[in-house]
């Protein structure tokens, strides 16, 4: 069986490889045209010219601004609503159902309501990304809070805990994994809408580069972009996954992993 997976791990890489090798055969032979889509050969020489040349690196830097500061205000507004519908019925009343309601709403459909409100800026762009990432947190969260088992809170009543110490010590802990969950559709949330949002009268970012190579039909430098947003997806998965490893030592499920 150890002798095994080494071998089904490699498979696992035999088939994108070889898709990628029919993928430059057939821009070699004519096959896929250069306009339709770049060889990968011609995708990876663009790659390491526009590292050269700092483009890529300046580019991503404000892409990568706009989407963390739209994560800190939807991830934060996300967490202080869950916490107010979560521990009070009042709260819950006050919250839970406009919440519910504005979670339907398509997000990228708001954009030409948020250009009329905040303009062609930087605004509407991290707006967007903020109100997409709020609800996974939200939604998470409120349902962590709402599941802690009841005995845990009896339990800790009877040792006397404050309402303050039973949410730091049972409520918030018992509900951490469920807003781990949310983090991290919130992240994948917030970098499929990047990819819209600065398609609004971009002057920098990871969308403005798409735009101008729409225009002049460089396909190898749309196709470096895709690449670039599917590895910051990548990468933001791998953290929230670092920090549950972490967070969420005390699990058996990760203690024996």
């Amino acid at each position: 069986m150890a002798a095994f997976l080494p071998r089904l791990a490699r498979a696992r890489w035999l088939s994108p490889l070889l898709l990628l090798l029919l993928w430059e055969l057939g821009s070699r032979t004519g096959v896929i045209p250069a306009r339709t889509l770049a060889a990968p050969s011609s995708v990876l020489w663009t790659l390491v010219q526009m590292i050269a040349s700092g483009e890529l690196p300046s580019n991503l830097a404000v892409s990568f601004v706009r989407v963390a500061t739209g994560l800190v205000i939807g991830v934060s507004t996300g967490v202080v609503l869950a916490l107010l519908a979560g521990l009070s019925r009042p709260g819950e009343t006050a919250v839970d159902a406009p919440v519910q309601m504005l979670r339907t709403l398509p997000v990228l459909a708001l954009s030409p309501l948020f250009i009329v409100w905040f303009g062609i800026g930087e605004t509407p762009k991290i707006a967007l990304i903020a109100f997409g990432s709020l609800f996974p947190v939200y939604l998470n969260l409120y349902n962590g809070i709402r599941g802690v088992d009841v005995r845990l809170v009896d339990a800790a009543r009877s040792f006397g805990l404050s309402r303050l110490e039973l949410l730091f010590h049972v409520i918030l802990p018992a509900a951490l994994p469920s807003l781990l969950v949310g983090l991290r559709y919130a992240l994948s949330v917030s970098v499929l809408i990047l990819v819209v949002a600065e398609q609004i009268n971009a002057s920098a970012g990871l969308g403005y580069l798409i735009n101008n190579a729409r225009d002049f039909m460089r396909t190898d430098i749309i196709v470096v972009c895709l690449i670039v947003y599917a590895g910051l997806g990548l990468a933001a998965d791998w953290l929230v996954r670092s920090l549950e490893s972490r967070a969420l030592a005390w699990r058996p499920a990760l203690l024996k992993g």
